[in-house]
């Protein structure tokens, strides 16, 4: 071996040597990666045959919104549990929330709806603030069904918060999601849709998500994030209405106001077609469960 070789050869080692004391350096001085696995702190899968009344409170109406044409009744017609194949994909057996035609139907307060459905919450029993809270959902088809999945803050609305992770109104291509608080409530809430491919609508079983930290919502439909609400955003409008605990909610109403600034339907009913009411009628509207998680 010449001299020349020799000379780079130890110029070679020596940098070798250097690498790896840098990288051992850049190594030491590097932030530690957390890697704890979220705990979950709350599960249902909807195996067993009724409603887990520890966790759930089936509401009844007493006050009415929207101009939604349904009262909520606490009855196995309008909320059920289904296995095997009925459960259409959900292994353990899946929840089902589903509207009913009932012509002349008197609530407790006296007024009369053509229409009964299904809404239960977690209030005073399961209450979050902040985690991950995702459910697996599928729904069906039909213009002015108004199914959702979503969260409220104990006390005045909307100033204790609205979280909506899900919200559908019969247009199968796309769901949305939103977050109300004083001053960016009701129209003026923050609001964003997600458009799903033609082979992969909401009539399959999605997962719609929120994780929700101190400082920002960002919302996620099969863990892909489709709108991010910052503090500062909704600062702009607005106190911070998510610093509070809030409780679970699954209803599924029918009609009304929200239906109707999409699709423009008056007749036969406010938002909600014939072709839909006619399949409400044969008792295919309905929204499948499949379960409900909630990490930190």
């Amino acid at each position: 071996m010449n001299q020349y070789r020799i000379f780079t050869s130890i110029i070679v080692m020596l940098g070798c040597a250097v690498t790896l004391v840098n990288c051992r350096e850049a190594v030491a001085d590097a932030p530690a990666i957390n890697t704890k696995e979220a705990a979950t702190v709350f599960f249902d899968d909807f195996s067993g045959s009724k409603l887990d009344t520890s966790k759930w409170n089936v509401e009844t109406t007493g006050m009415h919104f929207n101009d939604e044409l349904q009262a909520y009744v606490d009855s196995a017609a309008t909320l059920s549990f289904v296995k095997g194949a009925a459960a259409e994909g959900a292994t353990n057996g899946a929840l089902v929330l589903q509207p009913k035609f009932t012509p002349g139907f008197v609530t407790k307060d006296g007024q009369k709806f053509d229409f009964i459905s299904a809404r239960i919450n977690t209030k005073n029993k399961v209450e979050v603030d902040h985690g991950t809270i995702a459910a697996r959902i599928k729904l069906t088809d039909g213009a002015g069904l108004w199914p959702a999945w979503w969260m409220l803050g104990n006390g005045g609305w909307p100033e204790t918060g609205e979280i909506d992770i899900m919200e559908y109104i019969g247009e199968k291509d796309w769901a949305s999601a939103a977050i109300h608080g004083k001053g960016y409530s009701g129209d003026a809430g923050l609001v964003n849709r997600l458009y799903f491919p033609a082979d992969n609508d909401v009539t399959q079983w999605h997962i719609y998500a929120v994780d929700w930290t101190r400082d920002s919502l960002v919302f996620k439909y099969d863990d892909k994030p489709m709108f991010r609400v910052t503090r500062s955003m909704a600062q702009f409008f607005g106190p911070w209405a998510f610093d509070n605990p809030k409780y679970l909610i699954l209803n599924f109403a029918v009609g009304g106001i929200y239906p109707f600034k999409i699709n423009g339907i008056k007749q036969p009913y406010y938002g909600l077609p014939a072709a839909t009411l006619a399949a409400i009628k044969n008792n295919t509207s309905k929204m499948m469960v499949d379960w409900i998680r909630i990490t930190k």
